[in-house]
């Protein structure tokens, strides 16, 4: 791979919503097309995927009750499940990253933390250790209890941070590589009822970026990696005031990713079915919408952006398909190229 484009890429979906589980497809460089290579349906809704650095190991979360990780063996064309599937011993959990040398998982259902070990062939030993959340927000709805949404680690490496929609928060937390322990470190509360839910960080490591699923919001944050502390300075609309105000038709964003070169921001609106492109100042402090394109579907539930910069793919979950973009390298709008269909797509990761 010459570092400016992917080569494969690997979607995530809910079986539960007839989708085909975990499946590889080639990126074609000049295009950004998808073309699906196979599939495995080994694990029930992995809803979201990891690729391991360097490594042919793909992990995935099960969104199910109760919940499970596992790790595939992506060298071929079908993912091949490597290791047993491990029970996460909580409910629903919706993302997963490495640090430290484990898997964590944040799971919503639950209002948890989980860590799991990752074993010298990629595969997952048993959970090492369970962090559980407390508190709530003002959504009776939403918010009745801890929904860890998010989890990864900072660009330092030392840090991992969790996200949580049920109790308006960010926790800062460090593993011990040895053990596994996650030790809590400190936690930043966000505006009541806002619903934090996915954070991203800025190439320069100094600012985060936190998207709010309840109100569509972004607040950007400073971040002390000496310190582990996240200190919110303002939150940005990421939608038109028309559509904000739009009573019939609620907005849940979902996910938010930065330019490589720190310049822009884009994030997945469902219900609104768009993407927002937002510019940021040369300091990273000040975001401004610019614009919002249609998504390619219907409820956009993830967004990732290609290794050069040029390409974005959008998963849209309920209308079944995943839409690629090509980014305009001046103003940052994306334009819709195409799209591969499947079905209750959630998350594409590329590699």
């Amino acid at each position: 791979m010459d570092g400016s484009s992917a080569e494969r890429a690997f979607m995530g979906s809910f079986t539960s919503a007839g989708g085909p589980g975990v499946t590889v497809a080639a990126v074609d460089r000049d295009t950004g097309a998808l073309t699906v290579l196979g599939a495995s349906d080994a694990v029930a809704d992995p809803s979201f995927l990891a690729l391991a650095p360097g490594a042919a190991v793909l992990y995935a979360v099960g969104e199910s009750a109760p919940g499970s990780a596992a790790a595939f063996d992506v060298s071929g064309d079908v993912p091949a499940l490597l290791g047993p599937v491990r029970p996460v011993e909580a409910d629903g959990p919706t993302h997963l990253a490495l640090a430290a040398n484990h898997l964590v998982t944040a799971n919503y259902g639950s209002g948890s933390v989980t860590v799991l070990p990752v074993l010298p062939d990629g595969s997952l030993g048993e959970v090492a250790s369970v962090v559980r959340h407390e508190g709530g927000g003002p959504d009776g709805e939403r918010q009745e209890g801890s929904h860890a949404h998010q989890v990864l680690p900072d660009p330092s490496g030392r840090w991992v941070i969790s996200v949580d929609l049920g109790t308006d928060s960010v926790r800062v937390g460090a593993i011990d590589p040895a053990t596994g322990v996650l030790e809590p470190h400190g936690e930043t509360a966000l505006r009541p009822g806002s619903g934090p839910r996915h954070l991203a960080f800025h190439p320069a490591g100094r600012l985060a970026y936190v998207l709010n699923e309840l109100a569509p919001t972004l607040t950007v944050c400073r971040w002390d990696a000496g310190a582990g502390r996240l200190e919110p300075l303002g939150e940005t609309p990421v939608l038109p005031e028309s559509a904000a105000a739009d009573s019939t038709v609620r907005t849940y964003p979902s996910e938010v990713v930065v330019a490589h070169d720190g310049r822009f921001l884009w994030t997945a609106n469902r219900g609104h079915d768009s993407i927002s492109v937002l510019t940021l100042d040369e300091s990273g402090e000040k975001a401004a919408l610019v614009a919002t394109v249609g998504c390619g579907g219907h409820w956009p539930r993830d967004l990732t952006l290609a290794p050069g910069g040029q390409w974005l793919y959008a998963a849209n979950e309920r209308s079944g398909n995943v839409s690629w973009f090509a980014v305009d390298a001046e103003t940052g709008i994306p334009r819709h190229a195409g799209s591969v269909d499947i079905p209750g797509a959630s998350c594409v990761v590329l590699g």
